[in-house]
């Protein structure tokens, strides 16, 4: 093919709601002449005001000086006309999401503008080969999905549909950078590399409340306090809206062709008809009373600690990690090869149930109470308990005050596979690494997607490395052997580093990175 040397200096966006008008900010910002059309006049007028009240209130905070921000207002002209748009070397469409009416725009622009003009699309939801199926030339046809508030999240996945020129893909990457945004290049599948990876979060979170282990404000303080990411799944969820999320759960799925691990939820089906949205309603997962989320107070910890503690030495560092928080509560250690018969029972599973743990080690299951130990106990934030369905309530509560005697709050669950962290961290992982099995974008690249684009403390590939590769494919191995779900089944990419002792970021020598690397 021969190169086209595709120069962007100049914009057209069709569409000028949020995502449009959030593009044409940090486009004039980075000095671009921006072509904003509407096929509502009233919209780009509205659209301007908005650019115009914005870069105001960054001049008045210091943050852009007067020439800077009447130079950028000046960039954003109106187009008036589809036709308008002829000059322009990119055009960036931000409408509905709708197959048939995007093809039809394309095929529009397509005679409006010159052969060397690349159109985008900022879709987050359809196929980049299907938008381009519809044009003359799907060479230049190429994803750019930017985030909402496209200011302020600073990722941007480009996309090459199947017939994508990677020079039009090139010159995107070196657009979002000079835009002041991080790009990252994908394959064009479902869900592309964030929404895809976002599925192990929200989706486990949902099994693990509809499978009653625990409500969703304790799920979400599990997910906060004990595994150290920003926002819970279903304050996550409350953020970006049912009548949002919902359907996208829906879309992946079924694009997926019904993929296991993305089965939707029917808690979030029925809460949408119900319209309990989130946030912007009011009330979804939580109520809000002047935009404040309203959470109960948790139930005090008991005050009785057990007698004396025996503790399974199956996962040795656990057992380590428990005999010292008996030692720093001043409780007695029950050093037997079996547990006495007045002795709190403690085993410490990953993956597994407290039931099968109690039955695989002999126990009495009426006195076994589970610690979650993936996350350090020692200097926790917050611990997880969990008890079987014959754990006795003085059982529990003894080994509720017990790891909660140094005043950690600690949470109570119900019997799990896995408890609730280890098995929504764990999914999240090998979510992470099918997307590098299946060559999606390089492990670089979906690492970076995520902590940009969802705000985690780390990239399911570097959290994998940093929880330990082996750990987590023995969780899911336990999970699946107990429930046969095929949703818990582990990720070749994981299964065979975890076997290996290699990184979940490396590839290996028959990996071809160069097709999703920038």
């Amino acid at each position: 093919m021969t190169s086209r040397n595709f120069s962007i200096e100049t914009i057209g966006i069709v569409g000028s709601g949020a995502m449009g008008r959030g593009i044409a900010q940090i486009a004039a910002l980075a000095g671009l002449s921006v072509r904003l059309y509407d096929t509502n006049p009233a919209a780009i007028g509205a659209a301007r005001d908005y650019l115009a009240e914005t870069f105001a209130k960054l001049t008045a905070k210091g943050k852009l000086d007067e020439a800077r921000s009447l130079a950028a207002l000046t960039n954003v002209k109106p187009a008036h006309a589809i036709s308008e748009l002829v000059d322009c070397d990119l055009v960036i469409e931000a409408i509905v999401e709708k197959l048939d009416v995007k093809q039809a725009l394309f095929r529009e622009l397509e005679t409006v503008v010159s052969g060397r003009c690349v159109l985008a699309s900022n879709t987050s939801s359809l196929s980049i080969t299907a938008i381009a199926a519809g044009c003359t030339d799907p060479s230049r046809v190429v994803g750019y999905h930017f985030f909402n508030p496209v200011p302020l999240m600073k990722v941007v996945e480009v996309i090459d549909g199947l017939r994508s020129d990677r020079e039009a893909g090139d010159a995107l990457m070196d657009l979002a950078r000079r835009m002041g945004h991080t790009p990252v290049r994908a394959k064009d599948m479902p869900g592309f590399i964030v929404n895809h990876a976002g599925r192990g979060m929200n989706t486990e979170g949902l099994r693990v409340a509809g499978e009653g282990v625990a409500s969703f404000v304790d799920i979400d303080r599990i997910m906060r306090e004990q595994a150290g990411f920003r926002l819970g799944p279903f304050e996550l969820l409350d953020l970006t809206a049912l009548d949002v999320s919902h359907p996208v759960m829906e879309s992946i799925y079924h694009q997926f062709y019904e993929e296991p691990r993305f089965t939707p939820s029917p808690i979030t089906g029925t809460r949408l008809a119900g319209g309990l949205l989130g946030r912007k309603t009011g009330e979804g997962f939580y109520r809000y009373e002047d935009g404040k989320q309203q959470v109960p107070a948790e139930t005090p910890a008991p005050a009785a600690l057990p007698g004396s503690v025996w503790v399974s030495k199956r996962y040795p560092g656990a057992y380590d990690a428990v005999v010292q928080l008996i030692g720093k509560a001043g409780v007695k250690l029950d050093e037997g090869a079996t547990p006495a018969a007045d002795s709190l029972i403690v085993v410490t599973p990953f993956g597994h149930d407290a039931s099968t743990a109690a039955v695989d080690e002999t126990l009495d299951a009426s006195r076994v109470v589970a610690i979650d130990a993936l996350f350090p106990l020692v200097g926790a934030q917050r611990r997880t308990l969990m008890t079987t369905p014959a754990t006795t309530r003085a059982a529990r509560d003894a080994g509720h005050a017990l790891f909660a005697a140094d005043g950690v709050p600690v949470t109570v669950i119900r019997d799990s596979t896995g408890f609730v962290a280890q098995r929504v961290v764990a999914t999240i992982v090998n979510i992470g690494c099918d997307i590098a099995q299946k060559q999606i974008a390089t492990p670089q690249d979906i690492d970076l997607a995520v902590t940009l684009g969802l705000g985690y403390p780390r990239g399911p590939l570097a959290l994998g490395d940093a929880l330990g590769a082996a750990t987590i494919l023995t969780i899911l191995r336990s999970m699946y052997d107990v429930l046969g779900d095929p949703r818990y089944r582990p990720s070749p990419w994981l299964a065979r580093r975890a076997q290996l002792g290699m990184s979940l970021t490396q590839c290996d020598a028959a990996d071809n990175p160069t097709e999703t690397q920038s």
